[in-house]
């Protein structure tokens, strides 16, 4: 399965929003997209317009950018997986680079998150990925299967076909720097194998989130165990994004 996922960040204004995600939806045709799974992951003020906008194109799934793992509660500022589910939200980002580093998500809420995603019918895509110093060290393979076998830990088989990984090379993103496709390759083939031993499949779609762009897509996308990509930068112009779709489709 081919997958895109674009991850605007905290990016766009509400009216900025609207009018990426109508330049993305016209150029994003049955014909263009083929058998890619389209996915865009706005801020979150823009999910319930998003979904109404794209109420009418098949081809392109809404995702959150994180959810807590309770239904409700005194969380302020928060967003329950309940309440994606009933505003027509397809999928949720979890685990990703900047929420582990910036406010300090752990291995085991993480868990926990994909877990209440899966209760309330949410694709989790789960980000796991190594920093600079764990790549210099040589502990970068295990320490990211580390991340991922805790995410996807009591996992029933059922729940895990609907988990999404998405592997990010931290080093590598929005520092310019890209893991060469032998390093992408590497690490995807890994996680691969580490799946199919400890849960009995390989078969989860495993995305590349590091600085992807038109200019390396061909070879990224061209590798075996790479089923696609969690786009940033290049998602907030359409442009580009028509061109990673496409790259993707032809891989």
């Amino acid at each position: 399965m081919k997958i895109l996922v674009g991850n605007w960040k905290m990016n766009t204004t509400p009216e900025e929003g609207i009018s990426l995600l109508e330049r993305i939806s016209n150029l994003l045709t049955n014909e263009v997209v083929g058998d890619v799974r389209v996915v865009v992951a706005p801020p979150s003020l823009h999910l319930i317009p998003s979904v109404e906008k794209l109420w009418e194109n098949p081809e392109i799934a809404v995702a959150a950018q994180n959810c807590h793992h309770k239904d409700s509660g005194a969380f302020t500022g928060e967003i329950s997986p309940e309440m994606l589910l009933n505003s027509e939200v397809d999928a949720v980002i979890l685990g990703h680079s900047e929420r582990r580093e910036y406010f300090k998500e752990t291995d085991d809420l993480v868990a926990l998150k994909v877990k209440a995603a899966l209760k309330h019918h949410l694709i989790p895509i789960v980000c796991v990925g190594e920093k600079l110093e764990q790549r210099k060290s040589g502990t970068f393979l295990n320490d990211t299967w580390t991340q991922l076998k805790i995410a996807l830990s009591d996992l029933s088989p059922e729940g895990l076909a609907d988990v999404v990984v998405a592997y990010e090379p931290v080093w590598a993103i929005g520092t310019g720097e890209v893991a060469s496709p032998d390093q992408a390759q590497e690490m995807h083939a890994f996680l691969r194998g580490k799946l199919k031993e400890t849960f009995g499949t390989g078969e989860l779609p495993i995305l590349y989130g590091g600085s992807c762009k038109p200019s390396n897509a061909d070879d990224i996308f061209a590798q075996l165990d790479v089923d696609g990509g969690l786009i940033g930068g290049a998602s907030l112009n359409a442009d580009d994004f028509l061109l990673l779709v496409e790259k993707l489709r032809k891989s």
